[in-house]
């Protein structure tokens, strides 16, 4: 309430009181024993008392929804009364899994969003600097004139115009000025990372796409630092005691902060804090835990048991670390010291579970694979040093959860079937009887002979073992020749009724060309008609595309009946 003064006391009086109790008057009238008062603004109130009492029924409501939601999700997860629902349910299950599949597509659309924005936030930097350029220059007496003259010639840093005279550029303030500096550092680390990640560079010069995406670390720390010293700034909280801003700026030219009975001193600003860190902080964290985790697994001593060199420039490493333990189609990070301390090249895995080593193949396909290559070739009396962390999940490991699969792979992307195929013939020699698949469509394209030599040995050895056991239908695979000449091609023609190909020397025939997808899914879908079948695919992104359209095309919508998932490797 404002206080009660008698009539007769005069005005100037009645103004100091109302001041000192921070009340400034706009204006005051008299009219006889009545007056008038306009307050320039109105005195603070409390919150309501019952605000924090919202506020803790609303955590406490929250936190019961959390508590019921994990409670009764474990509880359909691991109660037995729900066994066979869940197995009914499982494809709900596949299908949540299949989404973190999907990590390098939402990786590429968060930097496609980062640098639509970075453009936007440049652009509309850029047009500050020109409506401040455009403020300092102007004697006009506007309003933006007379804020940019003010405290501009004091060491307080109360200004709101950064460019401080006519003098003064854009460019001079860019470059001399925290926000500035930092934001030329961090746009031009942005441009480095997005244009280095490019399918060619990252493809053909893999060093130099890993080296400028770790520009990543300053990004973050020039983003962090990048509003402290603000070049936007606003009113400070006791500038606005004495200034309101919707009252005042009617009339600027009356501001006066040297006369005691102004109502309106003149404003002071300050800068905005930073505020970036409170969204990076999370992120920084995880990704440091996660380095420290990496560093920490990757020091375990690793013995290469054996090293082997195969045809097409392909290297094969048998290796043992203590506690490892895989799954089919799952894949690792290698380092190699001596070639470099710092890359870190993914893997997939080969060798199957059943196995006491786990093995990769390499193919010489860029600098440290070929480095890493002649370094194993060189024969020194020490082995060289490997470092290795891992092994992470893929796709590949859902193969077994099918009653059907295709495996689809295309040169050295053959190598997580490697180990799917592995494992299968393990199971056969224990009579494993939980192997849920029934029937597996191999297939495997190559541009060359010499990629199938190191291959056709583990198909060879399958082809024995199944026609032993009795389930000689249970693989069926089909190699694809892309790359031949006529000379090739007459050959094989010429022998074609021997028992075993001329190319590869197994009883499956090698094709020449490439399959007809549309001809496949129809007789795989013919042949499962009410089954689930997965379709996995480590290959070319054009490859995938056909793939996955095959996949939509051939899937019925009839859920009791047959259905196609596809999944791919990514890396």
């Amino acid at each position: 309430m404002l206080p009660s003064f008698p009539p007769w006391l005069p005005w100037t009086h009645l103004r100091t009181c109302l001041h000192s109790q921070g009340l400034p008057i706009q204006k005051a009238t008299r009219n006889g024993n009545s007056c008038s008062l306009a307050i320039l603004h109105p005195p603070q109130h409390p919150a309501p008392r019952h605000f924090n009492w919202i506020v803790g029924a609303l955590t406490t409501w929250l936190g019961l929804n959390v508590f019921l939601f994990v409670y009764y999700f474990l509880l359909f997860d691991k109660d037995k009364k729900f066994y066979y629902t869940r197995v009914v349910l499982g494809c709900c299950r596949r299908t949540m899994r299949k989404q973190l599949d999907h990590n390098l597509t939402f990786h590429k659309l968060v930097a496609y969003s980062i640098a639509l924005f970075t453009a936007v936030h440049i652009i509309a930097h850029l047009c500050n600097f020109e409506w401040y350029n455009d403020s300092q220059q102007a004697a006009d007496g506007s309003l933006s004139s007379i804020l940019s003259d003010l405290h501009q010639d004091e060491e307080s840093n109360k200004w709101l115009n950064p460019i401080r005279s006519n003098n003064t550029t854009p460019a001079y303030v860019t470059f001399t000025t925290i926000p500035g500096l930092t934001g030329v550092i961090i746009t031009v680390a942005l441009i480095l990372m997005v244009t280095s990640s490019m399918e060619f560079i990252r493809r053909s010069y893999f060093e130099v796409f890993w080296y400028m995406h770790h520009l990543f670390v300053i990004y973050f720390a020039g983003l962090v630092i990048h509003g402290i010293a603000g070049l936007v700034r606003g009113q400070t909280a006791e500038s606005l005691k004495e200034h309101n801003p919707e009252l005042c700026a009617q009339d600027p030219k009356q501001w006066d902060r040297k006369n005691k009975h102004s109502q309106c001193e003149e404003p002071e600003f300050g800068s905005i804090p930073a505020e970036s860190w409170q969204w990076v902080l999370a992120p920084i964290l995880l990704y440091v835990f996660e380095r420290v985790l990496r560093f920490w697994r990757s020091q375990q001593r690793v013995v290469v048991v054996k090293a082997v060199m195969h045809p097409s420039k392909v290297l094969e490493l048998q290796m043992h670390k203590k506690g490892f333990s895989m799954e089919v189609g799952q894949y690792i990070f290698i380092n190699c010291p001596s070639v470099s301390c710092l890359e870190w090249h993914p893997f997939t895995l080969t060798s199957a579970p059943e196995e006491d080593f786990f093995s990769v193949h390499i193919r010489a396909a860029g600098d440290w694979t070929e480095k890493l290559n002649d370094t194993f070739q060189q024969q020194k009396p020490k082995t060289p040093r490997i470092e290795v962390d891992g092994p992470f999940g893929t796709a590949s490991e859902d193969v077994f959860q099918y009653e059907a699969a295709m495996l689809v792979g295309a040169g050295i992307g053959v190598t997580p079937f490697a180990s799917v195929l592995k494992s299968i013939w393990y199971k056969f020699q224990h009579a494993d009887q939980r192997l849920k698949t029934k029937k597996i469509y191999f297939y495997w394209l190559c541009r060359d002979t010499g990629a199938f030599a190191w291959f056709k040995d583990l198909l060879a050895s399958l082809e024995q073992e199944m026609e032993e056991s009795g389930k000689a239908g249970f693989l069926n695979y089909r190699l694809f020749l892309t790359g031949w000449d006529n000379s090739l091609a007459g050959h094989a023609a010429f022998n074609l009724d021997n028992d075993t190909d001329v190319v590869t020397g197994l009883r499956q025939k090698t094709s020449f060309g490439r399959p007809m997808w549309n001809s496949e899914f129809s007789a795989v879908a013919t042949a499962h008609p009410r089954s689930v079948v997965g379709v996995f695919l480590c290959g070319p992104e054009a490859l995938a595309t056909s793939l996955q359209k095959c996949c939509h095309q051939y899937s019925s919508l009839d859920p009791r009946k047959v259905k196609f998932y596809f999944n791919k490797e990514n890396f």
